[in-house]
């Protein structure tokens, strides 16, 4: 709820549902996904969104705001996972595919990964982020990480440091990276809704319907070609 950008965004409607209710159906209709858990600030104006929790009879932990890394892994702790799958809450669009294709790989590989992502080299739109890590690398950059930007972005301490972690990445045939799908904006919000009202207010599509609708109606991708992430070490 305490988005710098877009404060409360999680809970803004997308086809009529809060964004963070579509995250979760959408996760939901993963095969690979055992358990979803939606780990959200202890702070009074995120109680709101364990009430939503509570409706959608999804799993809810509550830790620091700041230090979203201690928050991870006091989850994954709580719930004994061995396999931890992460995806961001500004997502609609995340795709149960991606989810199912980063847990296989992470699984197959051989010799065995510490992590797997589909951002490390990426390919996909901004907004299908999706991460695939072990409980005990979890662990260990939990112990080990420092910096500030380290604590508040969960994972980089992974993929910054190839040397002491495993990495693995999933990649797509076509580079779309510069297409962007997540929500940091209002304008973030109008391309969301503009294409949950084209393709159906459920959550029964794929990643590859968006990709056919923007690609049929292009204009769908300037409502907000405009905006632009923040650097990572901005925290």
């Amino acid at each position: 709820m305490g988005s710098v950008r877009l404060p409360g965004k999680v809970m803004l409607d997308i086809g009529g549902q809060s964004m963070l209710e579509r995250v979760v159906h959408r996760v939901r209709r993963s095969s690979l996904v055992d358990q979803v858990v939606v780990a959200t600030p202890s702070t009074a104006d995120n109680d709101v969104i364990a009430d939503v929790c509570d409706r959608l009879d999804v799993a809810v932990t509550r830790g620091s705001e700041d230090d979203v890394l201690d928050r991870f892994h006091q989850t994954a702790a709580e719930f004994g996972a061995e396999t931890c799958v992460r995806v961001c809450a500004d997502s609609p669009f995340v795709d149960p595919g991606i989810c199912d294709a980063c847990i296989a790989l992470f699984h197959q590989a051989e010799p065995p990964l510490d992590y797997v992502s589909n951002k490390l080299t990426p390919t996909f739109p901004l907004g299908l982020d999706v991460e695939a890590f072990a409980a005990s690398a979890l662990d260990r950059a939990w112990a080990e990480a420092k910096e500030p930007f380290q604590r508040s972005h969960v994972t980089v301490y992974m993929y910054q440091n190839p040397e002491s972690f495993r990495l693995g990445s999933l990649c797509d045939g076509v580079d779309r990276h510069e297409w962007r799908w997540t929500v940091d904006t209002m304008d973030d919000i109008e391309f969301a809704r503009s294409v949950i009202d084209r393709l159906g207010r459920g959550n029964e599509y794929s990643w590859r319907d968006v990709v056919e609708l923007v690609s049929r109606e292009p204009a769908l991708s300037s409502l907000n070609a405009h905006v632009t992430p923040k650097p990572v070490r901005e925290g």
